[in-house]
């Protein structure tokens, strides 16, 4: 894919400046409207109390955590395409997400009683289930994928039909459950930010901190990988064990995600397309651009969620999967 614009560094601070207006926007707006200057005001300290719980306690947490969700579906998806060679892979369609989604709600069934019971320690342990869920899937999918190689199709295909038994697996475990905590459990698997407190955002940062600059010190790596198997291995790379290493990289990323957003399919997919075309393929560039345009467009949805139909909210998982179904649809056509 041509990238359309040549300077990444002009791209990247244009990206900043619109995350930057988003959220001041996503700040003003919700239920409780409040002005520009009042949130201006609050956020220097000299605001009301209630715009001060409104902002610090309620939209701010969601915010962060938005954009910390978008980057890492975004950079795991960009692992993901790269690894397999195939433009179509994205944790959330290939059930990656699921796997993750699954664990985290077995454990919450088995270990916490409710949704709503969730303790401040297991807010910490849940990416760790979310992680192995997501890896036992990520382990089917090319267990049942391999046939001589890969191919782009038959990965997809793979990967649905284990989202699907997945998806079978978590209603399962979902009838087994509380009434209510069946709406919740269903709303947070369409991909709902669940997670509103400063906890949450604690329980995600780390990992993103850690894992997007490790993918990025891996840049190189996938580059080479894109030339094809036995010229990268002429060039001296481990093929095997660095796939190994950027597909647990992805993985986690996917899993802490879905840890404290629930499912959130096609964003994994469109944000690397997007940086593609933005900064071409050359990974040193292309991750951060990527990093960037998941985080902004998982805030403005979120936003769009929030307020669309206000009071009632639609799932941020809802909103992305309205403009990136599509898109899947348009590659998929393309794919021989």
């Amino acid at each position: 894919m041509k990238s359309i614009m040549k300077k990444p560094s002009s791209i990247m601070i244009l990206l900043l400046i619109i995350i930057g207006f988003t959220f001041l926007a996503s700040l003003q707006t919700g239920t409780i409207q409040i002005q520009p200057l009042d949130v201006l005001r609050t956020l220097f300290g000299a605001g009301s109390e209630r715009d001060a719980l409104v902002l610090f306690e309620f939209r701010l947490p969601r915010m962060v955590i938005a954009l910390l969700v978008g980057a890492a579906l975004a950079v795991s998806g960009a692992i993901l395409q790269s690894i397999s060679q195939n433009e179509l892979a994205d944790p959330g369609i290939l059930g990656i997400n699921t796997g993750a989604g699954l664990a985290v709600v077995v454990f919450i069934y088995f270990f916490q009683g409710s949704l709503t019971g969730v303790s401040q320690l297991s807010i910490f342990i849940m990416p760790v289930f979310a992680f192995i869920g997501a890896a036992f899937a990520a382990f089917l999918i090319y267990l049942f994928a391999w046939k001589k190689g890969v191919t782009p199709v038959r990965l997809i295909l793979v990967g649905i039909a284990v989202n699907a038994a997945f998806s079978a697996l978590l209603i399962v475990v979902q009838l087994r459950m509380e009434p209510n905590d069946f709406m919740q459990a269903t709303i947070w698997l369409t991909g709902n930010i669940w997670g509103t407190t400063w906890a949450y955002v604690l329980t995600i940062l780390p990992w993103v901190l850690i894992l997007v600059p490790l993918a990025l010190y891996k840049a190189r790596t996938l580059n080479v990988m894109q030339i094809g198997t036995e010229s990268s291995i002429s060039l001296g790379v481990a093929m095997e064990k660095e796939r190994r290493v950027l597909l647990v990289l992805a993985v986690a990323l996917a899993a802490i995600s879905v840890a404290v957003a629930g499912g959130i399919a096609f964003l994994g997919l469109v944000a690397p397309h997007i940086a593609r075309r933005l900064v071409g393929p050359k990974h040193q560039v292309m991750i951060p651009t990527a990093t960037l345009v998941g985080a902004c467009i998982m805030l403005a949805a979120d936003m769009v969620g929030r307020n669309i139909f206000a009071p009632s909210e639609i799932p941020v998982g809802i909103v992305i999967a309205i403009l990136g179904a599509p898109y899947f649809l348009y590659l998929l056509m393309r794919t021989p």
